[in-house]
């Protein structure tokens, strides 16, 4: 996943919030990621509301919703199950139920937050901007020392024609580094809308070096640049941006309009749009301080007002991803313009999800189409060629890997793990010289990357090849990546391939500590405990690597292995250890 927004402190993060949703027994209690928890609607209220709070622990919004809205139909005046289905509907972006909810929610508790600021915005989508600076103010926030509060304020002011008062406010926020980022770039927005090209181009310019890798921040404040007249200072922004990010989507649309001569617009375009990425900003915030809730109701809020938010509908399917709630993930990716540079990678990703809930031949169909229809093939083939490998469909993962390769003509750096991935394939299909030729080739790119030196080196170990720099090989990854079992496991196995049993005793059990769940790496660690004349404890490691689960070509060799041992030569399992 991509920063979208500048990385909020945990400071930020609490300073933003205009309102805490904060329920009594909270709609969505926990953080447990498991699958949503489908149970049929029940026939009576308790049985609904317990059915609600087991899809709220399962971070299940969609169930929830559907639980509470079902609960209020044996109870509708109750103010509590209001809540809680006003709270999971937002968060499901059923913005009508949630407003029919309201006034029920509000007679409960007349002051609070996030009703008010539900109705705020719902006001600023029909331009009532009194109605919303009304709304907000019965939120009992204290807004002029709360940044989201002052923020909404200033651009409530601003539709209400009052750009002074607007400027004022903002004004009137602390100067921290914590908030300055945000701070100053509505300011500068604000300042541009009130006229006021230099303010806002300062205060922009201050927003975008505190973070040059905020990719909405640092495109916000181009466009800003090319619409006052500055082309070149925006197209050094992108240049900029484009170090980090090369193939960010919306870093590589904006140069090649300004390559071609056609127009930046401002992302911010109207008080509605800067509200929208105040709470676009405030969700981005508050979902890396785990709160998926709270993420999602301010993300809903702004594709409320700005239903092709791009970035806020990725925002949306990316916390559903956290949650493992992939069907909502899907739909949000599929809330992405057509038009919009995010669009691409927003079906790429979906075809990912899919292919994780097993619907491959769905993902594959996405991605086929996707690639007929660029000028551009080279992401929707890798995604093609990791699904086909996730399935072991070597040939086909080839092919993919091998198209994508051929779209970019020469690779730079960024690319290694393409060349990697394909030689993963050509292993898989006893291509060894042309395995060997790609991984030789993504080390060129990206000479220290540990999983290629340890692919590489432990293929050569099997082969009994290069074995002094398949030996230095392991041992630089190793020394890179000293958690990885997979890692760790290589170079044990290096050292059990040279008959160095005591060696690679330690390494291995330290890789089996690391990777417990993994066939292989139980079962080379049985194959060194019978090769030291421990036999007992040899047959439980191959007894539990197959337990395990381990791949159809090497469950054979484990049973042969429990049933008659191993003879006095290693014999590898024949699985390269390296989760690939």
């Amino acid at each position: 996943m991509i920063r979208l927004f500048a990385r909020p402190t945990s400071t930020l993060a609490g300073l933003l919030s205009v309102v805490a949703v904060s329920l009594s027994g909270a709609a969505l209690a926990g953080t447990n990621t498991t699958k949503p928890v489908m149970i049929p609607m029940a026939e009576t209220l308790s049985g609904n509301y317990l059915a609600a709070l087991v899809a709220g622990l399962a971070t299940d919004t969609a169930s929830a919703a559907q639980y509470y809205a079902e609960s209020l139909k044996f109870d509708p005046h109750s103010g509590d199950l209001a809540e809680r289905a006003f709270v999971t509907l937002l968060a499901e972006g059923n913005m009508t139920e949630a407003l029919r909810l309201a006034p029920t929610v509000s007679r409960k508790n007349p002051n609070n937050g996030i009703v008010q600021l539900v109705l705020a915005i719902d006001a600023i989508r029909g331009e009532q901007f009194q109605t919303a600076r009304n709304a907000l103010r019965r939120s009992g926030g204290k807004q002029n020392a709360d940044l989201t509060g002052s923020l909404l304020t200033a651009w409530i002011l601003l539709g209400a024609g009052n750009p002074r008062k607007a400027i004022d406010t903002i004004d009137k926020i602390t100067d921290e580094p914590a908030t300055r980022p945000f701070r100053n770039l509505h300011a500068g927005l604000i300042a541009k809308f009130a006229d006021h090209p230099d303010d806002a181009l300062q205060l922009l310019k201050s927003a975008y070096e505190a973070d040059k890798r905020a990719v909405i921040t640092a495109d916000i404040y181009a466009r800003v640049l090319f619409t006052t007249g500055h082309p070149e200072d925006a197209k050094a922004v992108y240049l900029e941006l484009a170090k980090t990010f090369p193939r960010h989507p919306l870093v590589v649309d904006a140069l090649s309009r300004l390559a071609e001569g056609k127009p930046l617009e401002d992302r911010v375009k109207t008080e509605s749009d800067g509200v929208a990425e105040v709470l676009f900003g405030l969700g981005s915030a508050v979902t890396r301080d785990g709160d998926e809730l709270s993420s999602l109701i301010y993300l809903r809020l702004a594709t409320w007002l700005q239903p092709n938010h791009a970035a806020a509908n990725v925002a949306i399917a990316e916390t559903y991803e956290r949650m493992k709630q992939l069907e909502s993930a899907i739909s949000a990716y599929e809330k992405v313009p057509a038009d919009a540079s995010l669009r691409v990678s927003a079906d790429i990703q979906r075809a990912l999800d899919l292919e994780q809930l097993g619907k491959s031949d769905e993902a594959i169909a996405l991605l086929k189409a996707l690639d007929k229809r660029l000028n551009n093939h080279t992401e929707p083939l890798v995604a093609l060629g990791n699904i086909y490998r996730s399935k072991k469909a070597f040939a086909e993962a080839a092919e993919a890997y091998s198209g994508a390769i051929k779209d970019i003509g020469v690779p730079d750096q960024g690319y290694w793990g393409l060349f990697y991935s394909r030689g993963i394939a050509f292993e898989r299909l006893k291509r060894w010289p042309e395995a060997e030729a790609d991984f030789r080739k993504a080390l060129e790119l990206a000479p220290d990357q540990p999983l290629v030196l340890n692919y590489l080196g432990y293929s050569w170990i099997e082969r009994g090849t290069n074995l002094d720099e398949a030996f230095r090989m392991l041992r630089r990854a190793v020394e890179q990546s000293p958690t990885d079992g997979y890692i760790v496991d290589s170079l044990g196995w290096a050292f059990y391939r040279l008959g160095q049993y005591d060696n690679a005793l330690q390494l291995m059990e330290r890789a089996v500590q690391l990777k417990a769940a993994d066939p292989t790496v139980n079962d080379h660690l049985g194959d060194v405990y019978w090769h030291l004349g421990r036999k007992l404890e040899a047959q439980f490691q191959w007894n539990h690597a197959r337990d395990l689960g381990p791949d159809p070509e090497d469950l054979p060799k484990i049973l042969n292995k429990i049933e008659h041992g191993l003879t006095d030569e290693p014999a590898p399992s024949g699985t390269t250890s390296n989760g690939g």
